[in-house]
């Protein structure tokens, strides 16, 4: 069996009972539950809020991530720590004060993750790679469920990948990420995968069969 986490994005669960999708999506494997939230400024979008992540909370004992797409994402570090969540994602776009933010999470004992749009280049961000432990790739632009798999993205993980046993962090990505992509990013030394409609939600196998099959 593979050592890669599998992360089920809950944006793509079925609502009408996330507590059974929750309890069934734990007892097939899943590693990470990730949530995503959103302020409707930093992305034109709305996501999860806090009566998700205590639901979730309240059924699992696995790591809970919720990835900030939000304007100063640092003033509500806080309330995630209290709501038990485990890793949370930041953007530097945006963000003046980027590493006080960071700093801030890990001050909260959560798990640091900086999350790195599309269009960001390695380069405007490697002073940072010190500070966190997870950098969270977006294979499509952040927002939006259902978009195409950005292909050109990949060089910027092979880059990041060589870069990984001197920064010491761990890489996942995010965004139509399907079993093909799982496969072939999981040789290229990608460690985490959130996983939406792609390859996990809406089909005909169990979560168990779909992720037994990504880790073997």
């Amino acid at each position: 069996m593979s050592n890669i986490k599998i992360c089920p994005s809950l944006m793509c669960a079925n609502f009408d009972n996330l507590k059974k999708e929750v309890v069934s999506l734990d007892k097939a494997g899943a590693d990470i539950f990730h949530i995503d939230i959103m302020d409707g400024n930093f992305v034109p979008n709305f996501g999860m809020g806090l009566q998700d992540i205590d639901t979730v909370r309240r059924n699992t004992n696995k790591e809970i991530d919720v990835h900030l797409m939000s304007i100063n994402a640092s003033d509500h570090i806080g309330l995630f720590k209290k709501a038990g969540v485990d890793i949370v994602y930041v953007h530097s776009e945006g963000d003046s004060l980027i590493s006080t933010t960071l700093a801030k999470i890990k001050e909260n004992g959560m798990k640091v993750g900086l999350a790195v749009s599309p269009g960001t280049s390695i380069y405007s961000i490697k002073e940072l790679l010190n500070l966190v432990d997870i950098v969270l790739v977006m294979t499509v632009n952040p927002g939006f469920a259902g978009q195409k798999y950005l292909d050109y993205v990949d060089e910027k993980i092979f880059k990041l990948a060589d870069l990984k046993s001197k920064y010491n962090f761990e890489i996942f990505v995010d965004g139509a990420i399907s079993e093909e992509k799982v496969n072939y990013l999981k040789t290229k030394g990608v460690d985490g995968f959130i996983l939406g409609t792609s390859a996990l939600f809406g089909k005909d196998e169990s979560y168990e069969e779909i992720i037994k099959r990504l880790k073997s």
